[in-house]
């Protein structure tokens, strides 16, 4: 029986409605497993680390398959990217440990979000960035920040439509960092709520425009009410940017370099 692949992936979330397959629409996993078909000869499945919206985008994402025929690895990846659309590409293809899984192995995941702060709208980074029209106070955004940090219940920073069974979740950082006229806010936590980051950051950029203090965003995580967030930003502006697995089951890297320098390795 062939050994497990574990696949490191990168697309633009413009071109893909999402990553989970659908009826109507086209989503990165079945353009995946649709190019893996054409490699593979015969039906593959594949299992992700997470899933994305419509407009959200893949820096690191990892996904496994268990090939029904041996193929060297650097197949998989050259065979994938012949078939797939342009916008989403295999950048790595390694065996791993039996057992692994990847989404029941991973034990953190990184999420970037780009905020372009400045009067003009973006021309080359259009769908890869959000943006805001006046300047953001980015230590008052990273002094708020710093209430999301730890074990908590985020139940004011999920969607309504939140199908996970508790709302507990460890953020283990978050970090905002201003690069000119933009603003970064990266988290990493074990799990996260459906909506949890964007939520997050559009309450963070209430407060980076000065019309909440930094501790609202603690006075909102204290009373679970998602009705006292800030508004959900919106899906172009972020990034699922790396899984981290424990050592030993040989699962990808994080990818080395992010936008604007960011390094989900070192995060």
């Amino acid at each position: 029986m062939p050994q497990r692949i574990a696949l490191l992936l990168e697309f633009d979330g413009a071109r893909f409605h999402g990553w989970q397959r659908q009826a109507n629409a086209v989503g990165v996993q079945e353009a995946l497993e649709s190019a893996l078909y054409r490699v593979a000869d015969g039906p593959v499945r594949t299992v992700a680390a997470g899933r994305t919206d419509s407009g959200v985008h893949g820096l690191g994402m990892v996904a496994h398959f268990d090939p029904p025929v041996e193929r060297p690895t650097h197949a998989w990846v050259q065979g994938a990217n012949a078939h797939l659309p342009p916008g989403a590409a295999v950048v790595e293809a390694v065996p791993v440990a039996a057992g692994f899984d990847a989404r029941r192995t991973a034990r953190a995941r990184t999420y970037l979000y780009r905020l372009l702060a400045r009067p003009a709208r973006p021309g080359l980074e259009h769908g890869r960035v959000t943006w805001v029209r006046g300047p953001l106070d980015v230590e008052a955004m990273a002094a708020g920040a710093r209430h999301l940090e730890g074990r908590r219940d985020f139940s004011a920073f999920r969607a309504s439509g939140c199908q996970a069974a508790q709302p507990v979740r460890e953020v283990q950082r978050i970090a905002v960092r201003a690069l000119d006229e933009e603003v970064q806010v990266a988290v990493r936590a074990d799990a996260f709520l459906y909506n949890m980051v964007r939520i997050m950051v559009g309450s963070l950029a209430e407060v980076g425009r000065g019309r909440r203090d930094p501790a609202w965003i603690g006075e909102v995580l204290a009373g679970g009410s998602r009705d006292r967030a800030g508004p959900t930003a919106r899906p172009e502006g972020l990034y699922f940017a790396a899984v981290h697995y424990p050592p030993g089951w040989g699962a990808p890297s994080p990818p080395v370099h992010g936008p604007g320098g960011f390094d989900p390795r070192n995060f």
